[in-house]
């Protein structure tokens, strides 16, 4: 382990043992939202603090180990060399573990998510592989205990979506969605098809995480133009009957956000403000990416819209992951919503990447 995750370490434990302290304090004790908050970072130290304990042991233990391997008889040279190879590998093991810890946390990984798939090239198959992905990922939803809400959906003449936004709640959701923005291409023989020929259509995803107040994001009220109409379509509850959906146009970045999920025109807008927050956010964090351009990219987290992530080839039976060079035969389970066969090796890819960067 090098000096400087070392140095890490002994920081964190100093502010470990410091938070134990206030913890313990009445005047802390007294402040309930201080309190909370200083018992949640405590609580998120308290694995890494165990695991350093763990790593501190064990090489004072392989220290040992190694003095009565050089210094003892045989017989205990033999147990000892047993005890250096076990330690070696237990060590080994901890700084893994350790280093997993010190990851970065992206702070929207517990968050919501607003999901938007839109339709690219390929015409209305494009469009029916739009409602595809959405079934894939709300199966997913429910394979996880989360809720979909769909908030917005145009349709094509094919049943499928010109362009579809759903809300995603539950806890985790961006952690375990949020590398699904980019291109998505599909291969397969479209229902229209009359000569069997495979066709090539896509789509693009993406996923941007739900704040927790608007005012997060500094929004102008006079950049706004709110206009109301009646819902139809996918997610109109009460369609045609009253003017309760919500169209919301951010007008110095031309960002349009629309609601039409709720029957209560104030639900709606406080919908469509919080996806217009995020739009922002994601648009001011992009211009940032932009800057930093000339700088290496992790290849799992670029987020790039136009970047072609995965393919979906529905003749074989495949999907491939193009970031990672990951191809699974496992199509049917995969749309039906068992996305952790791709999500689980996105993530360990890209904490690799994070690792290999904090190596240097």
């Amino acid at each position: 382990m090098n000096s400087g995750l070392r140095t890490r370490l002994a920081q964190a434990e100093e502010r470990f043992e410091e938070l134990a302290r206030l913890l313990a304090d009445p005047d802390v004790i007294g402040k309930r939202d201080h309190f909370q908050s200083l018992s949640r970072e405590y609580a998120d130290l308290d694995p890494l603090i165990r695991l350093w304990h763990a790593q501190q042991a064990a090489e004072r233990g392989l220290t040992e180990a190694r003095d009565l391997y050089r210094d003892g008889d045989a017989e205990m040279r033999a147990m000892a060399a047993e005890e250096v190879e076990r330690l070696e590998l237990q060590i080994e093991s901890l700084q893994r573990d350790l280093q997993r810890l010190l990851l970065p946390r992206d702070p929207n990984d517990e968050r919501n998510i607003f999901l938007e798939v839109r339709a690219g090239t390929g015409g209305q198959e494009a469009g029916i592989f739009a409602g595809d992905l959405l079934r894939m990922y709300s199966r997913y939803a429910d394979r996880r205990g989360w809720q979909v809400e769909v908030m917005s959906a145009h349709e094509n003449d094919a049943g499928g979506f010109r362009e579809v936004i759903a809300r995603i709640i539950g806890r985790g959701a961006y952690s375990r969605l949020k590398f699904e923005s980019g291109a998505h291409r599909v291969q397969r023989i479209p229902a229209t098809e009359s000569q069997g020929r495979i066709h090539t259509s896509a789509c693009t995803v993406a996923i941007l995480p739900e704040l927790e107040t608007v005012d997060e994001v500094a929004i102008d009220p006079n950049d706004l133009r709110i206009d109301t109409y009646r819902s139809s379509g996918a997610g109109g509850q009460h369609v045609n009957t009253t003017d309760s959906a919500i169209r919301i146009t951010h007008l110095p970045t031309g960002i349009v956000v629309e609601c039409q999920d709720e029957r209560s025109q104030h639900k709606n807008k406080a919908r469509a403000m919080s996806l217009l927050g995020a739009r922002l956010l994601e648009a001011e964090q992009e211009a940032q990416r932009s800057q930093r351009a000339s700088e290496r990219k992790l290849q799992v987290g670029s987020g790039d819209r136009s970047e072609r992530i995965r393919t979906y080839n529905f003749p074989q039976g495949r999907v491939t992951d193009h970031r990672i060079g990951l191809t699974l035969y496992e199509l049917d389970g995969i749309m039906d919503g068992a996305l952790d066969a791709v999500i689980d090796p996105l993530l360990e890819a890209h904490q690799a990447e994070l690792l290999a960067e904090m190596s240097r």
